[in-house]
């Protein structure tokens, strides 16, 4: 009965995600009626869908429960994390949104093939599935510990797994990008309001900030803002700049925005909506190590929520959920925007016509989901497998770089060779003995390999990129 509640809240909230969803059906069939309308919204996002698109697919369960459980043991510090997030999705409004809009692009493979040929956009789209694929295993992942840990009398862990994969690939399947936006609208809401209300109810119960400064361990380190460690900091943030510019599912926001001012204006939004977030839910976790010494860090956060009265309870497990499917819904549309757009539709040898288009999308969403669903099942360690995918996106955001800023030392080789060196540099870091790590994080060496492969490229390679018609 403790946990009635809570359940009828969650209820409530899919209903109206389900609600949203319907009505953004009829939204797709405005333009072509085909694949960009289903994945791309028609090209007509405002500016208000572009930010909460954006602001969903950065808190997620990294962004929350992760983030409360570093803070249980590093403090405020740990909300950096979204901090640097928020950067990213800064830095991209702007100087890059409005330019990724005006050349009316799809993916960002799309673009490589553009300037570098089939070959460049086939490794393009390897690396994309896998970074994009990863991310979505882990939502799943995510939104199962979530509902296990708060409501472990409905939800086993395998059976949160399925709930949220049936919620998030049942918005994406019925409503596309449309539907991903407008939800996304309802979950930022709810995100804000639960993790908002859960912070002031469990920091008032101890008596404010002071209160929480005092109850803390003196080993703790509280509110300094570098106990994390600067290196760590500056990790994220590399990370994050560079993933906002080049992976799939945050550029493709920008894609679907209604014009390059409206994408301008999202991302920048997006970023101060994102902001906060970090910094409340580690207090959360800060507030844990108070009341509850001695736990397991993963269990920060979950603890706090359980000791709080049902309702309220409910309404912040709503806003934790929420933070999970609102990532994962984007991520989903952006590897099937992969998939049919730079495989089946670029190298088959058929036409087709509009609304089979959004039947082969469907379909695409489908398989893929089944298919992270599986990967998800080996998944362990959240928040550093998710931080090592990222890394990926160094050498695609070098080559989106280049490609706008400075043509002339692109080569029509630069693509192949700078995506394939990264890719061999992750493998190597992954399995090469500790003693050979000299970097504190992957990111350092594979943007090194990344600028030393391009260069190398650009001084042997003579051949210009390909200049677009």
């Amino acid at each position: 009965m403790t946990h009635l509640i809570p359940l009828l809240v969650v209820l409530v909230y899919l209903l109206a995600l389900f609600a949203v969803t319907w009505w953004a059906r009829r939204l797709n069939d405005k333009g072509d009626g085909g694949s960009v309308g289903y994945l791309l919204a028609g090209r007509g996002l405002p500016t208000v869908v572009v930010a909460a698109m954006l602001a969903g697919l950065a808190v997620g369960g990294a962004s929350t429960i992760g983030v409360a459980e570093r803070a249980y043991s590093v403090g405020i510090s740990a909300g950096w994390y979204n901090a640097a997030w928020a950067a990213g999705a800064m830095i991209m409004g702007l100087f890059a949104a409005k330019r990724y809009r005006r050349w009316e692009l799809t993916t960002l493979p799309e673009l490589f093939e553009r300037h570098y040929g089939v070959g460049g956009r086939l490794l393009g789209v390897l690396g994309q599935l896998i970074i994009q694929m990863v991310i979505t295993s882990l939502q799943y992942v995510a939104g199962g510990a979530i509902l296990s840990s708060l409501m472990p009398e409905v939800f086993s862990f395998h059976a949160g797994m399925a709930a949220t994969a049936v919620v998030f690939v049942g918005i994406t399947l019925i409503g596309g990008f449309w539907a991903a936006g407008l939800t996304n609208v309802v979950n930022v809401i709810v995100i804000y309001f639960g993790i908002i209300l859960g912070a002031v109810l469990t920091v008032g119960k101890l008596g404010g900030i002071s209160g929480l400064q005092a109850g803390l361990p003196t080993e703790h380190p509280g509110f300094d803002l570098d106990a994390v460690g600067t290196g760590l900091i500056l990790a994220w943030f590399i990370v994050m700049i560079t993933m906002s510019h080049s992976t799939q599912s945050v550029i493709q926001v920008g894609f679907a925005a209604k014009d390059e001012k409206t994408a301008g204006r999202g991302y920048l939004l997006g970023a101060a909506i994102i902001a906060p977030v970090g910094f409340i839910s580690a207090l959360l976790g800060m507030a844990a190590t108070v009341l509850y010494p001695g736990i397991v860090p993963a269990e920060a956060l979950p603890k706090v929520v359980l000791g709080l009265p049902p309702l309220a309870a409910g309404i912040i497990l709503a806003g934790l959920w929420a933070a999970d499917v609102s990532t994962a819904s984007a991520l989903l549309l952006g590897s099937a925007t992969l998939v049919t757009n730079d495989l089946i539709r670029r190298f088959g040898p058929w036409e087709i016509s509009a609304s089979r288009d959004q039947l082969l999308c469907r379909v695409t969403v489908a398989v893929l989901s089944i298919i992270t669903f599986a990967l998800a099942l080996t998944v362990t360690g959240i928040l550093k497998m998710l931080l090592v995918a990222l890394t990926l996106t160094t050498s695609y955001t070098l080559l989106v770089l280049m490609t706008m800023l400075a043509p002339k030392l692109c080569r029509r080789g630069s693509a192949v060779w700078t995506l394939g060196a990264t890719k061999l540099a992750l493998v190597f870091w992954l399995l090469a003995p500790e003693e050979l790590k000299v970097f504190p994080h992957p990111v350092y060496f594979l943007w090194l390999v990344s600028l030393v492969a391009f260069f190398v490229v650009a001084i042997f390679d003579r051949r210009g990129i390909l200049e677009e018609e």
